[in-house]
């Protein structure tokens, strides 16, 4: 099998899993951008808590889910958007999220991975990965 891209393999099985009311899903191969994305995810109370497994290949990740998602993708192309484009709420903004407070849209940025909210937050832009809600 041949991942192109780890975090919308991740993504799409926890979206596959969620709609089938699954409690837990295992999510491979493991990447560091993953795992940080997955630690977003937990903190805005998405999903549970996760492990990492070692199998000596590439790592597998053991979610558990809370069935509080509706829809998850990654963002294609990443785009690179300014503190100024966070803080108001874009139009493209609207692209991805359903409403103005409901949902998260997932940032990498210079402070790490973090939610549009956190970015807003420390003043921050960086490159869009994912939105949740």
């Amino acid at each position: 099998m041949v991942v192109m891209d780890t975090l919308a393999n991740a993504l799409s099985a926890i979206y596959n899993a969620e709609m089938r009311a699954k409690k837990e899903v295992v999510v491979w191969p493991a990447s560091k951008l993953t795992l940080n994305v997955l630690k977003v995810l937990q903190r805005e109370g998405y999903i549970g808590e996760f492990e990492y497994i070692d199998d000596g290949r590439w790592g597998k990740i053991k979610i558990q889910l809370l069935g509080r998602i509706n829809k998850v993708g990654v963002i294609k192309p990443r785009y690179p958007v300014k503190y100024s484009e966070l803080e108001e709420f874009p139009e493209w903004l609207k692209r991805y999220l359903p409403a103005y407070n409901i949902g998260v849209v997932i940032v990498s940025t210079p402070h790490g991975v973090l939610s549009h909210k956190e970015a807003v937050a420390k003043h921050t832009g960086g490159v869009l990965l994912a939105y949740c809600y």
